[in-house]
């Protein structure tokens, strides 16, 4: 498979124009889920890139234990509690074939609100998290985006993910894809081209392979991105990604556009605050505040 690049040899997405009677409605509702005591960063940070990244309406859902931490963030997004465990990740319940529940929040009516959603920002790991998480991806009817420990909940059983209701996004770094694979990293980086087209042809998934001139792929079309620089690999920098990627499907780009449009634009902000700050000192958080010139520069 020809491998295209971005935006050299392929044009890139555009958003629909904003109508002058356009409401907070018209944008998308962006539902990310996440977050644990030790990590309320990485759902923070995709919180406000999807703000960035044009939603009209986020919403977090984390463990009640760091709800305070999270919401002080940005007091523009919302944050919905959800029942925590003794280690401070969300803690669900199952009961029978019922849908799993978290606490006094039914999940499944928190689910209903969402036009899109983003899973796996500090999410951490347990048994109960990853039969959900797997749930979540096979019922789910919504576009969704799953990235950091959603894709390690997926991983033991990457054989069923051809099953989903939905449109999926996944977007591992080459640990991340290696696990779904049961490959090591090294064998993804020799042959991930050919690795990611096969696994988004046998999933149905969109998959976005993260790093040097990240690839994007839906299994028969394949395209290396060229924006970004080595400033982005710093902790945090995916979670904004899967909060940019979330909103843009949340505004009417199919899935594939979505994520080639979201990479872009995600290395694009990496390059603008490089050009700025240089590439040793950036931070995740640099991302948020050059998102919108990268935006702008798209036109």
């Amino acid at each position: 498979m020809d491998v295209v690049e971005q935006p050299a040899d392929l044009p890139l997405p555009r958003l629909p124009p904003r109508k002058p009677a356009s409401h907070k409605g018209s944008f998308g509702r962006c539902l990310l889920i996440g977050g644990s005591r030790d990590m309320s960063g990485a759902i923070s940070l995709a919180g406000m890139a999807a703000l960035r990244a044009g939603a009209g309406l986020v919403r977090l859902a984390v463990p009640g234990v760091c709800q305070a931490i999270v919401a002080g963030h940005e007091p523009s997004y919302m944050t919905v509690p959800l029942a925590s465990d003794n280690h401070g990740r969300i803690q669900i319940d199952f009961h029978g074939n019922d849908p799993p529940q978290s606490g006094e929040v039914k999940l499944g009516k928190l689910l209903d609100w969402p036009t899109t959603v983003g899973c796996g920002p500090g999410l951490g790991r347990s048994d109960s998290l990853d039969e959900w998480v797997v749930w979540l991806y096979r019922h789910l009817p919504r576009p969704a985006v799953f990235d950091a420990d959603g894709l390690n909940a997926l991983s033991a059983r990457s054989a069923a993910l051809a099953a989903h209701q939905g449109p999926r996004v996944l977007t591992p770094h080459p640990g991340e894809f290696g696990r779904l694979l049961g490959k090591s990293p090294r064998e993804v980086l020799a042959d991930r081209e050919t690795l990611a087209a096969e696994f988004a042809a046998h999933t149905g998934a969109i998959v976005v392979v993260k790093g040097h001139r990240t690839l994007i792929t839906d299994g028969s079309r394949l395209v290396a991105n060229r924006s970004g620089n080595p400033g982005l690999a710093t902790g945090g920098s995916g979670d904004v990604l899967t909060g940019v990627i979330t909103a843009l499907l949340g505004q009417g780009l199919d899935p594939f556009d979505a994520a080639r449009l979201g990479v872009y634009l995600h290395g694009l902000a990496g390059d603008l605050a490089a050009a700025e700050l240089g590439q040793v000192s950036m931070m995740a958080s640099d991302l948020l505040h050059y998102l919108p010139g990268a935006f702008q520069q798209l036109g």
